[in-house]
């Protein structure tokens, strides 16, 4: 098995300034492809922990005592106290790419079919849409307002007006000590943007295939390289690849627990879920069980460790306390 990598690239050495093409570094082929979750084989064991009816899913958070699931154009609300309660559901305009949690404990819901941006109240059940044209596919908090990614010119909306510019498709952003880094997932890179300017920093490749990032109490962000089939770990000041190391079997969904410093990672070509120590040199693996089929995304309450799993078939929605 190939041990942890640490990187010594410099992030010098990927500008990532300029707008990405054939001739940008971060981009190793004309023929762009996001890489996407492997499809799952029939799960031929019993999933771990209990599993409970639940549409088809493919997004999940967590909020305090709060799980958010979407299905189609549906959010549903569960009480974690009872979740064989029926969930309180929101219909939205459009199908949400992502779902976040905020700070203030709500939730942003990008709509790119909709040209909207739902501000959820978790306490009501009801959502504030903000229009944002031009396809929003990720929006994250930032000082002033939100920072928005938008599909249709591949760009970063930020309050006040300013434009982040040059990306191929900024599908997930993360707002990390003081600026919002962007996972591209067509270039499978990572670029830091300065959140009044716009303007991009040094940016550096993340993997083969990156889809899913968070981010860890120690200030980094963490990746899952899913065609490359690797857990990375980046420093961001300055944006330094500080981990790498080999995560078998398609891992696409991904959550962080910082009271256990323990790193959740589904495996979609095997119907499994991992969970890494992630406080050490190199992460080391403390939990592997199955899970429902097709477990595309992957979320965790720190305060019990719990994790929920849902599964994109409709093979319900798995509860797991390790």
């Amino acid at each position: 098995m190939r041990r942890l990598v640490a990187a010594c690239i410099t992030a010098t050495v990927l500008t990532g300034c300029g707008s990405v093409g054939a001739d940008d570094p971060l981009q190793v082929t004309d023929t762009l492809t996001a890489a996407e979750p492997a499809h799952a084989p029939r799960a031929a064991t019993t999933p771990a922990g209990n599993v409970r009816p639940a549409p088809p899913t493919t997004l999940t958070t967590y909020l305090p005592g709060i799980l958010a699931t979407v299905h189609e154009r549906t959010v549903s609300l569960y009480d974690t106290r009872d979740l064989n309660r029926p969930p309180r559901t929101l219909e939205l305009p459009g199908t949400p790419a992502t779902l976040r949690a905020t700070p203030d404990g709500h939730l942003l819901a990008p709509q790119p079919d909709a040209d909207l941006v739902a501000r959820i109240d978790p306490a009501t059940a009801t959502a504030e849409q903000l229009r944002y044209p031009g396809g929003p596919l990720d929006a994250t908090p930032v000082p002033g307002g939100l920072a928005v990614a938008l599909r249709a010119d591949n760009t970063i909306a930020l309050p006040g007006g300013a434009r982040a510019t040059g990306f191929q498709r900024p599908a997930e952003l993360l707002t990390l000590n003081g600026e919002v880094h962007v996972l591209d997932t067509l270039t499978t890179s990572l670029t830091p943007i300065d959140i009044t300017t716009g303007d991009k920093q040094p940016a550096l490749r993340a993997g083969t295939g990156a889809t899913r990032t968070t981010a860890d109490r120690y200030g980094r962000v963490l990746a899952v390289d899913t065609r490359g089939e690797e857990l990375l770990a980046f420093d961001t000041k300055p944006l330094i690849m500080k981990q790498r190391y080999p995560v078998p079997g398609a891992p696409y969904g991904l959550a962080y627990d910082p009271a256990r410093d323990l790193a959740w990672i589904t495996l979609t070509a095997t119907n499994e879920l991992v969970g890494y120590d992630i406080a050490g040199g190199e992460p080391r693996e403390v939990h592997r069980m199955p899970t429902v089929e097709q477990p595309d995304s992957v979320t965790v309450d720190p305060d019990t460790g719990r994790v929920y799993v849902a599964s994109a078939t409709g093979a319900g929605l798995q509860v797991v306390t390790p």
